[in-house]
C-alpha cells in the first residue's frame, strides 16, 4: 500500500502534528502566562507603591532640588515597610532609606523615573484629582513663577470671602479652595454652575490676574512665540487658562449687592472690586499647572499652537523644580520582582524538551499504530478470503476494546453468512424437492395417460387438480415470503373484531378438524383481560391464524383439541392470539427453528406428517408486516401454544380506565 494512503503513516503523522502543536500552543502559553503574571504582579506593586511616587512628585515640584528629601523618604519607608532609593539618572545617590552598611546594589531597573515636567501617567493616575492627569504631563503642583505672594493671596481670599458671602445671601452653598499657585477659588456645593444664572454676585474681580501671574505669563508667551517664531508662525496671545486667541466675555451680572471698596493690601494690579466675586462653574478659574490643559484643535496650526505652550512651560519650570531622579522601590532586602527573559539558554531549553517530547509522541505512535494495524491487516486478509470463496478463519481476538469488539463482530458476521450460504443451499435443495413431488405426480400420470396405461376419468383428472394446487400452494407461498423479504407486502389494514375474525377461521378448518376428529373451538374473551381494538388486514391477519390452526390441526391426533383464544396484555398496548394445540408437542431443540422456511420436525419430508415448510415462516412475517411478533411455547407430549401478539390502537388505549 502506497505510505500516503497507509493509515499507519496518517497516524504517525497526525501524532506527530498534534505533539508539534500542543508543544508549541503549551510553550506559548506558559511565556504568555509567566510573562503576564510577572507584569501584573509588578503592576500591583507599583500601583500599591503609587503613593510614594505622588509624595516624592510633589516634592519634586515644589523645590529647585533634591536637598532634604532624605527625611521624606525615610517617614515614606516606614510607613510601607518598603527599601525606597532616589538617584540620579547618572545612578549618583540622592537619599536611601536603607543604611548604607546594610544596603544592597540597587536593581538594574528603576521602578520609575520622578519628574515633575514628565509624569508617569500610569502611576499619576492612582492619585489623580478631579482634573485628572494634564494631557501635558506636567505634574499640577508644579507652578513655579505662578505662585501667588501672601499678600496677593490675602487679598484674593478676601474677595473670595465676599463671594461666598454673597453667594449664601442668595441661597446657593460654596466654599473657598486655594490652587496649587495659592489662588484661592470659589466651588459651589453639588458643582452646579447653573444655579450662579440670576444672583447679583460677579466673578470679575477673582478672575482677574494679579501682577505675579500677569509677570509669568507674560514670560511664558515670550517662550511660547519664540518657539512659534522657529516654525515661521505668527505669534499668540495667552490667556491665565493657557488658551489662545479671543476668550468669551463674562456674563453680565446684576447691580451688586456690596458697594465698590479698596481692597486694603491689595498687590498691584487687582483692581477695586464693584461686587463679591463667585466663579460661574462647578471648576473655578484654573491657573497653569493647576487643572487640565486647554483641548487642542483639529487643525496644524492649533497642533503646533500647543506644541509650543507645552514646551515652553517645561522650560520656564524647569528651573523651579527638581531634576529628574529614578525611584527605587523594593523590600528591605533589596530584591524587586524579576522580569521574565527569554534568553538563548531559556530558548535552548525549551526547544530541547520540544523535541524530546515529539520524539517521545512519535515513538509511542510507531508502537501504538503498529499494534493498531496488525488485527486491522487480519481482518482485511480474512474479508478477500470471504470474496474469494475461500472457507473464512476465524480472526484471533486478542482484546476486549474497538479493534477486539470489531473483529468479534466480523467473526459473528463470517459465521452468519456461512450459515445464510448452508441455508440458501438447503432453501434451494428445499425449493427443488417440493416443486418435485407434485410435478413428478403430473408427469406420471400424464405419462400413463399417453401409453394408455390410465384411463382420463374424473378420478384421474381430480388427481391432477390436487397436484396442481399443491403445486400452486407452495408457489404462492415462496412468493409470499419473497414480498415479505423484500418490503413489498402490501397490506390494507382496518378496524377488526378480532373475535369475530376467530370465528371465521375456526369456521373455514372445521371440515378438516373434523375429518381428522379433533376439536376446534373458540371460547369467549376473558372477563379479567380487557379486548382493545385492532387495526389490520383482514385478509392477511386470517392467513396468519389459519396457517397456525392448520398446523396444530395436523399435528393434534384424533380425540384431541385446537382452541383459539384473543386477549388483551396486561398493560394494554397489545392483542394476544393463542392458538392452543393438545398434539405431540415440540422437542426443546427443535422450538428455535419452528418459524425457518422449509423447517420440519420430521426429517423425511412426508406429505402425510407435513406441509411445506413454510406456512409457519410465512406466520412470522405476517405478523412482523403488522408491527407484531410470532411465538411458540411448546411441552413435548403435552401439546404446544403459538402466540401472535399485535399491537393495538392507541386511541383505544388512551381509553382505557
Amino acid at each position: 500500500m502506497p505510505l500516503r494512503k497507509s493509515l499507519f503513516a496518517r497516524l504517525l503523522a497526525v501524532s506527530a502534528l498534534v505533539a508539534a502543536c500542543s508543544v508549541a500552543a503549551t510553550a506559548w502559553l506558559a511565556v504568555q502566562t509567566t510573562s503576564g503574571a510577572i507584569l501584573q504582579e509588578q503592576g500591583q506593586n507599583l500601583t500599591a507603591d503609587a503613593r510614594i511616587y505622588h509624595s516624592l512628585l510633589g516634592y519634586a515640584a515644589a523645590h529647585p532640588t533634591w536637598d532634604g528629601v532624605g527625611n521624606t523618604v525615610r517617614d515614606l519607608a516606614a510607613q510601607s515597610g518598603r527599601r525606597i532609593a532616589l538617584t540620579t539618572e547618572q545612578r549618583a545617590p540622592l537619599a536611601d532609606s536603607a543604611a548604607p552598611e546594610k544596603a544592597a546594589a540597587l536593581p538594574a531597573q528603576a521602578s520609575a523615573i520622578v519628574d515633575p515636567l514628565s509624569v508617569d501617567t500610569a502611576l499619576a493616575a492612582e492619585n489623580a484629582g478631579p482634573s485628572g492627569t494634564p494631557a501635558d504631563r506636567v505634574d499640577p503642583r508644579a507652578v513655579g513663577p505662578f505662585r501667588l505672594p501672601a499678600a496677593e493671596r490675602t487679598a484674593l481670599r478676601k474677595i473670595a470671602d465676599r463671594g461666598v458671602a454673597c453667594l449664601s445671601e442668595s441661597g446657593i452653598a460654596s466654599d473657598v479652595v486655594r490652587t496649587e499657585s495659592g489662588r484661592p477659588v470659589i466651588q459651589v456645593v453639588g458643582n452646579d454652575p447653573d444655579r450662579l444664572q440670576g444672583t447679583r454676585c460677579t466673578t470679575d474681580a477673582l478672575d482677574t490676574p494679579t501682577a505675579t501671574e500677569r509677570k509669568a505669563l507674560k514670560a511664558l508667551n515670550q517662550l511660547t512665540d519664540a518657539c512659534l517664531k522657529r516654525q515661521d508662525r505668527s505669534g499668540v496671545h495667552l490667556k491665565l487658562d493657557l488658551s489662545w486667541g479671543q476668550s468669551a466675555e463674562p456674563m453680565p451680572t446684576a447691580v451688586p449687592t456690596v458697594p465698590p471698596t479698596e481692597v486694603p493690601g491689595a498687590p498691584p494690579g487687582i483692581e477695586p472690586e464693584a461686587a463679591p466675586a463667585a466663579t460661574p462653574s462647578a471648576t473655578p478659574s484654573v491657573m497653569p499647572g493647576t487643572g487640565p490643559s486647554p483641548a487642542v484643535g483639529t487643525s496644524e496650526d492649533d497642533r503646533a499652537i500647543a506644541s509650543c505652550v507645552g514646551t515652553a512651560r517645561r522650560e520656564q519650570l524647569s528651573s523651579y523644580v527638581a531634576s529628574p531622579a529614578l525611584l527605587f522601590i523594593s523590600d528591605t532586602g533589596g530584591t524587586t520582582v524579576p522580569g521574565f527573559d527569554l534568553s538563548p539558554a531559556n530558548t535552548a531549553r525549551i526547544a530541547g524538551a520540544a523535541a524530546l517530547v515529539l520524539a517521545l509522541t512519535v515513538g509511542a505512535s510507531v508502537l501504538v499504530g503498529a499494534r493498531l494495524v496488525r488485527p486491522l491487516r487480519a481482518l482485511t486478509g480474512a474479508a478477500q478470503r470471504m470474496r474469494d470463496g475461500e472457507d473464512t478463519v476465524p480472526v484471533l481476538v486478542t482484546a476486549d476494546n474497538e479493534i477486539g469488539r470489531l473483529a468479534a463482530t466480523f467473526n459473528d458476521m463470517s459465521a452468519h453468512r456461512a450459515r445464510l450460504e448452508a441455508q440458501r443451499k438447503a432453501m434451494v435443495s428445499d425449493v427443488a424437492h417440493e416443486l418435485r413431488t407434485p410435478l413428478s405426480n403430473i408427469r406420471g400420470w400424464l405419462e400413463a395417460a399417453q401409453d394408455g396405461v390410465a384411463d382420463p376419468d374424473p378420478a384421474f383428472i381430480a388427481s391432477l387438480h390436487e397436484e396442481a394446487v399443491q403445486l400452486q400452494h407452495i408457489i404462492d407461498d415462496l412468493q409470499d415470503l419473497a414480498q415479505a423479504d423484500a418490503g413489498a407486502l402490501r397490506l390494507h389494514p382496518e378496524p377488526v373484531r378480532i373475535e369475530e375474525l376467530l370465528g371465521q377461521v375456526a369456521a373455514a378448518h372445521q371440515a378438516r378438524a373434523e375429518t381428522a376428529g379433533v376439536t376446534l373451538m373458540v371460547p369467549p374473551p376473558r372477563p379479567d383481560r380487557l379486548l382493545p381494538g385492532l387495526t389490520a388486514d383482514p385478509v392477511r391477519l386470517r392467513q396468519a391464524i389459519g396457517n397456525l390452526v392448520s398446523n396444530a390441526v395436523r399435528h393434534t391426533p384424533s380425540g384431541g383439541k385446537v382452541t383459539l383464544h384473543a386477549y388483551g396484555s396486561e398493560s394494554g398496548d397489545a392483542v394476544l392470539v393463542d392458538v392452543t394445540d393438545t398434539g405431540t408437542g415440540i422437542p426443546a431443540a427443535d422450538l428455535a427453528h419452528v418459524f425457518d422456511r422449509f423447517w420440519r420436525g420430521e426429517k423425511s419430508r412426508s406429505r402425510r406428517t407435513g406441509g411445506s415448510g413454510l406456512g409457519l415462516a410465512i406466520v412470522r412475517k405476517l405478523a412482523e408486516a403488522h408491527g407484531g411478533t410470532a411465538t411458540a411455547a411448546s411441552v413435548p407430549g403435552e401439546g404446544s401454544v403459538f402466540t401472535l401478539r399485535l399491537p393495538a390502537d392507541l386511541a383505544d388505549r388512551s381509553e382505557q380506565p
